[in-house]
């Protein structure tokens, strides 16, 4: 039996992916982060949230995988470890996009099967 890419999707990655995205805020920050990498401030500043709403929303997009950390350089030396520059990871919305085609084509399928269904009865 042919295995099909729906069985290689993680449902709770699934899950987490859609719940971090329910949230407007976090939508917005996703948005911004396409454009490039930010730091925490940028984002805050960006979104008109204060730095401790926006530290919440940064902490669930990182447990979602949506987004991840990392330290960079604003010091004499050109590393500050308390600089935390925040960017998208690809892997989460490769994964919504295969769900989302399976949801597809599992709707297609179903609408031309009724289709010919219908033509066979006209």
């Amino acid at each position: 039996m042919r295995r099909t890419a729906t069985a290689a999707l993680d449902p709770a990655s699934l899950d987490r992916t859609l719940a971090a995205l329910a949230d407007p805020n976090r939508r917005q920050v996703v948005d911004l982060l396409r454009e490039r990498p930010m730091r925490a401030g940028e984002l805050a500043q960006a979104t008109g949230l204060s730095p401790q709403a926006m530290s919440r929303h940064l902490r669930v997009l990182r447990a979602s995988e949506l987004i991840e950390e990392s330290r960079h350089g604003d010091g004499h030396d050109g590393f500050d470890a308390r600089v935390r520059v925040y960017m998208l990871r690809s892997a989460p919305m490769s994964e919504l996009r295969a769900w989302l085609e399976q949801t597809e084509q599992l709707w297609s399928t179903q609408l031309q099967a009724f289709k010919a269904h219908v033509e066979r009865w006209s």
